[in-house]
């Protein structure tokens, strides 16, 4: 039986992602105790909802046996494009299930099959290792995540120009990241999930489209630009290393030639509503950028 308060590590609760699932887990009565590798980050976790905190390092299996004593439930995400991301997260399947975890919820990559991306093929070990124990997983394969728009969105505004490195009419799947981590709220604290494998995408939109919207909620013009990838790399300015930005490139290079195909059949049954729209998440940024100016 589900205990009516269970306590959750969340595997980065401070960051852009996870910190997302801290709220929708308290909103559930989850207690959450965050796993931060940095110290310095405990507090923004605690702001975020986290009623414990602690400090751990995925490459660190003491740490992690120290973090998981005494929680009913696991979410991970690994960090991205980390050469040893599969082993992370395999420490940490094998750390929970030592330690007794009943739920485990792995926040993986749609189409991990789809080997010829490294960051993608790195999910299958964590994957696999789930299916070797006894505790209840649940296994998330969300799209792009739209707040990867957001990212971008200062410079949309700035230059009336959203880009990406791939042709504008490319069409990738997207979801809202927020839907990801109520997903991932309902399955450790509810069992109707339990040993699911499900299908994270809203919807599919080419950048023309996108940018399009972006035109219509701005009330002026935006339009899809296609730098190279040394270009937008250079604008992006993303905290990566030479081996990530590798990784990364591929990424974009798979979109450049088949896009990425996604249904949003699973993400509505599972949560019970329609998802997020992208439209509805360039909205928001539109509205806030009308509240700041």
């Amino acid at each position: 039986m589900q205990a009516a308060n269970p306590t959750v590590l969340v595997v980065g609760a401070s960051g852009r992602f996870a910190g997302l699932v801290v709220p929708e887990l308290v909103r559930r009565n989850a207690t959450v105790r965050a796993l931060v590798h940095d110290p310095a980050n405990a507090e923004k976790a605690r702001m975020l909802g986290a009623s414990e905190v602690a400090t751990g390092d995925l490459r660190n299996r003491r740490s992690l046996e120290s973090a998981i004593e005494g929680v009913a439930g696991v979410f991970h995400i690994g960090p991205a494009f980390a050469p040893d991301e599969a082993a992370m997260g395999v420490a940490m399947v094998e750390a929970a299930a030592q330690a007794g975890v009943q739920k485990f919820v792995f926040s993986s990559v749609i189409q991990p099959t789809n080997t010829k991306l490294k960051n993608h093929a790195s999910k299958v070990p964590v994957e696999d290792a789930l299916y070797s124990t006894t505790m209840e997983y649940t296994i998330l394969h969300p799209a792009n995540f739209m707040q990867n728009i957001a990212a971008a969105w200062p410079s949309v505004v700035e230059h009336g120009v959203f880009s990406e490195p791939f042709p504008k009419t490319a069409k990738v799947a997207r979801v809202d990241y927020r839907d990801v981590a109520e997903v991932a709220a309902i399955a450790l604290t509810e069992a109707r999930l339990s040993y699911a494998t499900i299908e994270l995408c809203a919807g599919m939109h080419s950048r023309e489209e996108i940018a399009s919207i972006m035109g219509e909620e701005l009330g002026r013009p935006v339009f899809a630009g296609e730098p190279t990838f040394a270009e937008w790399a250079a604008n992006a300015r993303l905290p990566y290393s030479d081996l990530q930005m590798q990784l990364l490139a591929k990424v974009f290079g798979h979109y450049a030639h088949c896009g990425l195909g996604g249904n949003s059949l699973t993400l509505r049954a599972a949560l019970g509503r329609e998802p997020r729209s992208l439209r509805g998440f360039i909205r928001n940024l539109a509205l806030q950028t009308a509240h700041a100016t």
